[in-house]
């Protein structure tokens, strides 16, 4: 990129998240959740950049109503940022986030619909279709064109599934900008997306498809991506070269796995915090441990691995009383009415398989429903199988972080269909996450291994997950802007 050229940033949720304390008033800035703000994060630190994204509560609007809306400077523990939030009106924002992004648009792209019951499609999701999420996605444009004003060069890089029409904004009114979009989730088959309206699915793709660059975690993503566009728009597509022609542009479409900051994560797991943990974890600790971290989102398939744990201790008793499954869950998205239910029924599965296996002093799962991070590290470090069987995955970090930081050789259960399976799938034990017998099986056999089979898996998992870092990632995708414009000129 040319010395100087102003890289932007835009998503939904920001760096940080702003929360008032109770007793003093005092709105005070944490850092935002998520992968994606880890990926982000991460580019902020590699590269100068201005960070744009939505005012997603009460603080977060006073917050900017404090800049008037403008760019300002934030402190916070990993680093320095230049940001700007932007306020939209709650209840175009409302139909924007709570009925289009999610479930919709997440539902789409993860297969989670259930097609015999749902969706229903009226003029309700329409109206926060026009109303609600393309109003917060002209927001978000408007705001990065005021940003880019009288500038040359300028990069503007996207990002996920809850700003699809914004690229078209961008490029109606500044042509010369070069935009760039990274989706974070799956990109799902055609057949998915016919759930939407034809004027509806239309109107996404030419968004999407007005960036000059849109980038995925895997190939896999790349090629629905690309089936796609031949298949329900009929457009011109290059795939062994990654090239979809529109609008007589040529719009690459690229992978970019993300990696994860091996060196920053192994520093957070030597905190004190996590020593605290490590010492109350090891004192109750069984034979053998079994730990999956997630949020409890239904995309996680949280319940089919519950189901399978409790096959193998069905299958396998002389296992009883010497293995726990802890689960740490961060409650997630619970004013959608699925994610409500699902949670529900997380606790409920959790309650029945205690109840069948467990005795008066030994718990099968310790289901911990809260978000803390040195708490989770600390498990990390000490599990013997890592589970992660998610029905679909855009990447999925967990499955890097935990073989990182483990000091027990312990091994990853990892579901073909995470992101994260293209890299690591030659040193994990690899499982249809539909299948929960072969999930039970999967359990024994990662409790059961040869300490020499189980040091191989373990050692090769760390040397890809340390193999590259999210300063490569952010280069590669800066050495395409650079391929791409000397292309064009």
């Amino acid at each position: 990129m040319t010395a100087g050229a102003q890289l932007v940033l835009v998503s939904n949720r920001g760096p940080a998240s702003f929360t008032r304390d109770e007793e003093t008033g005092e709105i005070t800035a944490k850092r935002g959740g998520g992968g994606l703000v880890t990926a982000l994060t991460g580019l902020v630190h590699h590269r100068d950049a201005l960070w744009i994204s939505s005012a997603m509560g009460d603080e977060d609007t006073e917050v900017t109503r404090m800049h008037d809306g403008k760019t300002f400077d934030l402190s916070l523990d990993d680093g320095e940022y230049r940001i700007r939030l932007v306020e939209s009106d709650p209840e175009a924002y409302d139909g924007f986030y709570n009925i289009i992004a999610n479930p919709m648009l997440w539902f789409i792209q993860h297969y989670l619909w259930d097609l015999s019951n749902a969706p229903d499609i009226r003029d309700h999701e329409v109206e926060a279709y026009e109303n609600g999420y393309k109003v917060v996605n002209d927001d978000l444009a408007n705001a990065v064109l005021e940003e880019i004003e009288g500038q040359e060069g300028a990069v503007v890089m996207l990002h996920d599934y809850h700003l699809y029409t914004a690229p078209r904004t961008i490029r109606e009114a500044r042509p010369d900008a070069f935009i760039t979009h990274f989706i974070h989730i799956p990109w799902s088959q055609p057949d998915s997306w016919r759930v939407l309206p034809r004027d509806v699915r239309e109107d996404l793709y030419e968004g999407i498809l007005s960036n000059d660059i849109i980038g995925f975690h895997t190939d896999h993503y790349k090629r629905n991506f690309l089936l796609c566009c031949r298949e329900l728009f009929d457009l011109d597509v290059d795939e062994p070269n990654g090239i979809v022609h529109f609008e007589g542009r040529d719009v690459w479409v690229r992978a970019y796995p993300l990696p994860i900051s091996a060196d920053t994560f192994s520093r957070t797991a030597q905190r004190p915090e996590v020593h605290v943990y490590e010492r109350e974890l090891l004192r109750r600790r069984r034979e053998h441990l079994i730990l999956r971290v997630d949020r409890a989102d239904l995309s996680k398939n949280v319940l089919r691995g519950f189901t399978a744990f409790d096959l193998f201790l069905e299958q396998h008793p002389e296992f009883r009383e010497q293995v726990t499954f802890i689960a740490h869950m961060m409650p997630s998205r619970q004013d959608v009415p699925e994610y409500v239910e699902y949670l529900e029924r997380i606790e409920a599965l959790v309650a029945v398989v205690n109840h069948r296996h467990g005795t008066t002093d030994w718990m099968p799962i310790d289901l911990k429903l809260r978000e803390n991070l040195d708490e989770a590290i600390a498990a990390y470090k000490h599990y013997d199988l890592l589970m992660v069987n998610a029905m679909f995955d855009g990447m999925n970090l967990v499955a890097k972080e935990g073989p990182l930081v483990n000091e027990r050789m312990g091994v990853s259960l990892l579901s073909e269909n995470t992101g994260a399976h293209e890299e690591l799938l030659d040193f994990a034990l690899s499982v249809n996450p539909f299948d929960v017998q072969e999930q039970a099986e999967a359990i024994h056999r990662a409790l059961t291994m040869s300490p020499e089979e189980r040091s191989w898996r373990a050692q090769g998992l760390k040397e890809i997950i340390r193999s590259r870092d999210p300063g490569q990632w952010v280069d590669e995708q800066l050495a395409d802007i650079d391929a791409k414009r000397s292309a064009v000129h």
